[in-house]
């Protein structure tokens, strides 16, 4: 049934998509080149991304855009979860971001092996986030992880996620169930109970909105239980900042919080996963 959801979208849509794509990567160099390039920062743009589709173990179509770096030799991976509202033009631009810092990250469309391609409407693909069953969300990540895996350009032993939002929810939530990640990355995300923290083997890097009460105030359980079970977590609240700070348009996001907030979000990374 789900490929034939696939097959009525037609041909026309997968010409979207690789319109989307091309126009996705010219914009992120544009905007990221500029004052990135020649510099050897973090936002200099990938040299290289494509939309792929995976077969998850269920044997679903998982859509996915993957960035590359630009080295000579196999580089760190990196599962970038998006917001609420699905995959939209702003998470292959954050993958391009980890491509310039030498990751090479790909961005799973978490919609797409039960919906088809998240819709353009934020609403409706806000709707369909909200009925996905957090196991699904598991196949599906699995599957990115595993592909990543079987990339030549990838350090199988190094992997991590960042999500945000819903998604860094979801990376939080998915640290408690693949022992095999090395960092994550939980950007303004609610936290699991804790008997699943205790599952934990990753150590995790929380970033958060000053004005955010609803996400931070967990953070000092959060924050208890982790030193009591011996887990590694560390967390930052970015002063003047909302709720979703680090996409262009939210509350700080133009200020200097978000580009402090990359810059430790690079730094953990390269701490935990090697550069």
């Amino acid at each position: 049934m789900r490929e034939a959801r696939f097959a009525r979208r037609g041909v026309a849509q997968y010409l979207l998509v690789a319109a989307l794509a091309l126009v996705t990567g010219a914009a992120a160099s544009w905007l990221l080149a500029g004052r990135g390039a020649g510099r050897g920062d973090a936002r200099r743009p990938t040299t290289h991304g494509e939309w792929v589709f995976i077969r998850n173990r269920s044997g679903d179509s998982l859509r996915a855009y993957v960035a590359y770096p630009e080295r000579k030799d196999p580089a760190p991976g990196v599962i970038v979860i998006h917001e609420l509202f699905g995959l939209t033009a702003w998470e292959p631009t954050v993958a391009d971001r980890l491509a310039g810092a030498g990751y090479v990250a790909i961005v799973p469309d978490l919609l797409s092996s039960r919906f088809g391609i998240t819709p353009a409407d934020p609403d409706s693909g806000r709707k369909l986030t909200a009925r996905l069953d957090r196991q699904a969300v598991g196949v599906d990540l699995d599957a990115a992880a595993a592909y990543l895996r079987t990339l030549p350009a990838v350090r199988k032993e190094a992997l991590g996620t960042i999500g945000f939002c819903w998604g860094g929810a979801i990376a939080f939530w998915y640290a408690t169930v693949n022992p095999t990640l090395e960092a994550a990355v939980v950007c303004y995300g609610s936290a699991p109970d804790s008997a699943a923290l205790a599952r934990i083997r990753a150590p995790v890097l929380g970033v958060y909105g000053e004005d955010d009460a609803r996400i931070n105030a967990d953070l000092d359980r959060v924050t208890r239980q982790m030193q009591a079970l011996g887990k590694r977590f560390e967390h930052d609240i970015y002063p003047g900042t909302g709720h979703g700070f680090l996409k262009p348009g939210r509350r700080g996001s133009d200020g200097p919080q978000a580009a402090r907030a990359w810059d430790r979000v690079l730094g953990f990374f390269r701490t935990h996963l090697g550069a």
